[in-house]
């Protein structure tokens, strides 16, 4: 029974927000509009970011680089989102599902080591101002970011194969998208060993990189308040106030999601975290740098002010 049970799931259904039935609509309009003030934030970011030879920065090119990432990200799961909440989703196939979370898991890998290498930025910046541009070359950049991305795509390849080998007896995935866990859970096997491996891939790619942005911050708090004059010190606490705070949601969020025991939550509670790392993440990255960074205010004010003239 389990053999013919194995060859007749070729799609999976999403079960989204069905325990919300009578507030999809709802729903739908709020993720809506949030996707498109995520999507328009970020290309003005990345199109800011390479029009204002003012931002030509390590720290801007970072910036940058985040922004694509988390629009292709967003890309990835939540139009399909929002076409279950009306109701017009179709299933998805066992390609498409692995498709959607390789590219899930690369570029939420390359998020967060990309983060890190900002926080690098910012302490070659405050720590050691004289070197920073020598320190911080293009080439060095590019690595940083070529390296962040080769991270995500090296462990997609390992999460999503070992998923992905598994035999399927149910077609329903409790969640509105291919995440990881609620995939396993649709297995026909025990999965101990697929979630030994996630264990360890979500220590290896959450801690280490928010405890290499921790030492980071331990650095530069320490060399800002060794700065003589408040001014000072209140300047170089403000470059970095942006990247913190994008920090803490991020790493805060992606370890709750994957770093808990796996019985701990509710469904419902796991949907609300997932929401908050792929609906509202995404979105506070260019709210942040838009409102928080002067340099940033600044040059979409010249960007304005070239367009009306």
């Amino acid at each position: 029974m389990k053999r013919e049970n194995r060859t007749l799931v070729s799609e999976f259904t999403f079960q989204g927000f069905s325990s919300f039935r009578e507030h999809q609509l709802t729903l739908f309009v709020i993720f809506l509009a949030l996707y498109i003030l995520t999507l328009a934030g970020n290309v003005i970011i990345v199109t800011i970011i390479s029009l204002d030879r003012h931002l030509h920065s390590p720290m801007y090119f970072f910036l940058s680089m985040l922004s694509a990432s988390e629009t292709v990200y967003t890309l990835v799961i939540i139009p399909k989102m929002l076409c279950d909440l009306t109701g017009a989703g179709q299933p998805i196939s066992l390609a498409g599902c692995a498709s959607q979370m390789f590219f899930f898991v690369t570029l939420a890998i390359n998020n967060c080591f990309l983060l890190t290498a900002m926080g690098y930025d910012r302490y070659v910046a405050i720590c050691n101002p004289l070197r920073y541009t020598i320190i911080m070359s293009k080439r060095v950049c590019f690595q940083l970011v070529w390296g962040a991305c080769s991270i995500g795509l090296i462990v997609a390849m390992t999460q999503v194969s070992a998923v992905f080998r598994l035999p399927f007896c149910a077609t329903k995935v409790a969640h509105f998208f291919c995440d990881i866990r609620p995939v396993m859970k649709l297995s026909c096997i025990d999965t101990t060993v697929n979630e030994i491996l996630t264990l360890v891939i979500s220590v290896l790619v959450i801690l280490i990189p928010m405890g290499l942005v921790f030492i980071s911050y331990i650095l530069i708090i320490s060399a800002i308040l060794k700065i003589a004059s408040a001014e000072g010190r209140k300047k170089a606490f403000a470059t970095c106030a942006s990247h913190l705070t994008v920090v803490i949601v991020h790493y805060g969020c992606a370890s709750i999601a994957y770093l808990k025991p796996k019985s701990e939550n509710t469904r419902d509670e796991d949907q609300l975290i997932s929401v908050t790392y792929t609906v509202i993440t995404p979105l506070l990255n260019p709210v942040v740098y838009t409102l928080r960074n002067k340099e940033v205010k600044d040059a979409l004010c010249r960007a304005i002010g070239r367009t009306l003239s």
